[in-house]
């Protein structure tokens, strides 16, 4: 029997996947989420980007902020409506012994909210985390693998004092004690054993100041301040729970994932950085950022910057993982600050960022990585082997015009496309008139197509060499036989430092690789609802290109049209509608091929490039 509703919860799990449902938010459990904080601007912030990824992230059932405030502090408090609260008295200041330790007020929260909330009577799981954490996908405690007697957590490795005398001294089960923490996910039955003994034996270690040195509990500081983890440690033993300890649920930034694992909650209890930017959580302990109107934390380094700074896969991976987690908190500070009433902030590239397509689809919920796929995908490209593999045929395309300009670009381009080792052949489109033809000395820089000149447009008289692109392109379609199954398509001042090509970025038919260009914001505004019947499906993207041949047969025409639509939409050149700094619709042939890709509705995938 056991088997067979395991068999039917399988069965669900998928049938939701596949339907594009969220799965375990239609399962017959209720879960309720609990986090802890006090009265002050630290944890404001905290709860603003907690609450952000929540909502992000479609965690299922409600979520409860237990606020742990005296008298005088609510007095001055402007955060009330931050969450949804229950406020729980505050045990900073210990009332029997008068000890100073806030921490105290998380095991202390829990036991009072299990004893005065009507959600506690309505729920079967509870999911416990931190306020400084990120959530990026849902956590559903039955597909972690949650039983009753058996909670998921995290592992916590420096907790030493279950291994010694500390956890002798504390529980009459040492053997059942457990280096976990961060993550908590378990039955509400479970919770109502462990919960006063939480307290309890967290009082218990506080007051153990013989045992609080660095070689007994493994706390740096040697102060206690960790007396609440081992009071969970300790209390779990007590009640008798085993956890079902995973490493790859939780992530602090910084740190590097392990292959093939997404973490779906990243904790920023550490400092981190990329590159010369940094940030630690202890360096804005008093900051009113929260209502301080259009002050956000300072911006990391953009996906591309990374993409340029770290060449290995997985590590490029870890400073994604350290951007999402503040750029998220920057998101969730923006719509704040909106909920508060402070004024529309002015556009930057930034805050264009945070609103684009690309920012969604970086930070869209992520589904748990299946255990047996934590541990094959690391093996499965070893086990192919690649050297009998066919590749398709590459055939690399740029365009430029008959001057002096793109001579020395094409020399430089040409010259590092044969270092590259870039396969396939190479065609330069090279845009002339007539009489640009008569005096032009470089006819053997490079393999050339000469395609008519469109700078001055035929019909239009406009003055636009830009469009030279898509439309050397077309002409080069409609008058070569080509035989290559994948065109990559670059611009003159490119320097290849290595090959570009479809298999390493996992191009295919219907999903062109490119590379992100943020500053279009138009694809965020009226311009794409204007100029493309798909404004959802626009792209920010450019510079390269690498799309299978049937795709640009397509599309090329599309990309030409467009080009043309939106160089003659001269009311719509702004800033701040286009991202054109000059205001001189000069990007128009970028925004041409962004709405021809969204006519045709390609799924454009970024480029991670060396370039």
């Amino acid at each position: 029997m056991a088997n067979f509703l395991a068999f039917l919860m399988l069965v669900s799990f998928w049938v939701s996947f596949i339907s594009g449902q969220n799965p375990g938010l239609e399962a017959p459990y209720r879960i309720h989420t609990l986090f802890s904080v006090e009265c002050q601007n630290y944890f404001d912030w905290q709860t603003v980007g907690f609450m952000h990824s929540f909502k992000k992230a479609q965690q299922p059932g409600p979520v409860t902020r237990l606020l742990s405030c005296t008298e005088e502090e609510k007095k001055n408090y402007k955060g009330m409506d931050l969450a949804p609260t229950l406020e729980v008295p505050s045990m900073s200041r210990h009332p029997k012994t008068g000890d100073w330790y806030p921490a105290i007020n998380k095991p202390a929260g829990i036991v009072h909210w299990l004893k005065h909330s009507k959600d506690a009577q309505s729920t079967d799981w509870v999911v416990i985390l931190d306020a400084d954490m990120i959530l990026r996908g849902p956590i559903i405690p039955w597909e972690l693998g949650a039983e009753k007697g058996h909670p998921v957590a995290a592992y916590y490795g420096y907790l030493i004092g279950c291994d010694n005398i500390l956890a002798k001294m504390h529980t009459k089960h040492p053997e059942l004690c457990d280096k976990v923490g961060g993550l908590l996910a378990m039955h509400i039955d479970d919770l109502r054993v462990l919960a006063p003994l939480w307290l309890s034996k967290t009082e218990e270690v506080r007051e153990d100041r013989a045992h609080w040195g660095t070689n007994i509990t493994g706390d740096i500081y040697g102060t206690g301040w960790i007396s609440e983890m081992y009071g969970y440690s300790f209390g779990a033993a007590e009640a008798g729970l085993r956890h079902k300890i995973n490493d790859n649920l939780m992530i602090y930034p910084g740190y590097t994932p392990q292959p093939g694992v997404e973490p779906i909650l990243l904790h920023y209890g550490l400092p981190f950085s990329v590159g010369n930017w940094s940030f630690s959580k202890l360096e804005h302990h008093e900051d009113g950022i929260v209502y301080e109107c259009g002050r956000l934390f300072p911006e990391p380094p953009y996906p591309r910057e990374i993409k340029l700074m770290e060449p290995d896969p997985n590590k490029r991976r870890a400073l994604f993982l350290n951007i999402e987690c503040i750029n998220t908190m920057n998101e969730g500070l923006l719509l704040q600050h909106a909920r508060n009433g402070c004024p529309k902030p002015k556009w930057s590239k930034y805050l264009s960022f945070l609103k684009s397509k690309t920012f969604a689809k970086l930070t869209q919920p992520k589904l748990l990585t299946p255990p047996r796929m934590q541990t094959e995908v690391a093996k499965e490209v070893k086990e192919i082997d690649e050297s009998i593999k066919p590749y398709p045929k590459i055939h690399t395309l740029f365009s430029t015009e008959c001057t002096t300009y793109f001579d020395w670009q094409t020399v430089g381009l040409m010259h590092s496309f044969h270092l590259s080792s870039q396969p396939g052949n190479i065609t330069r489109l090279l845009s002339c008139t007539d009489e640009d033809l008569k005096q032009y000395k470089g006819h053997d820089l490079a393999p050339t197509h000469y395609v008519p000149s469109m700078s001055r447009h035929p019909l239009t008289g406009d003055w636009y060499p830009a469009i030279n692109k898509p439309a050397a392109v077309v002409h080069w379609l409609n008058h070569v036989n080509v035989d290559a199954e994948y065109i990559v398509i670059l611009d003159a001042d490119m320097i290849l430092r290595g090959p570009i090509t479809p298999w390493e970025f996992k191009a295919a038919r219907g999903r062109p690789v490119s590379t992100p260009y943020e500053y279009l914001i138009g694809c965020d505004n009226e311009l794409a609802k204007l100029h493309t019947r798909h404004p959802e499906a626009c792209d920010k993207v450019g510079g390269v290109i690498i799309m299978h041949i049937d795709d640009l047969r397509e599309f090329a025409l599309l990309w030409l049209l467009k080009t043309e639509e939106v160089r003659a939409d001269k009311a719509h050149y702004a800033t701040n509608i286009t991202g054109d700094i000059y205001e001189s619709g000069w990007i128009s042939e970028m925004y041409g091929y962004s709405f021809g890709a969204a006519e045709v509705m390609f799924s454009i995938y970024f480029l991670e490039t060396r370039l």
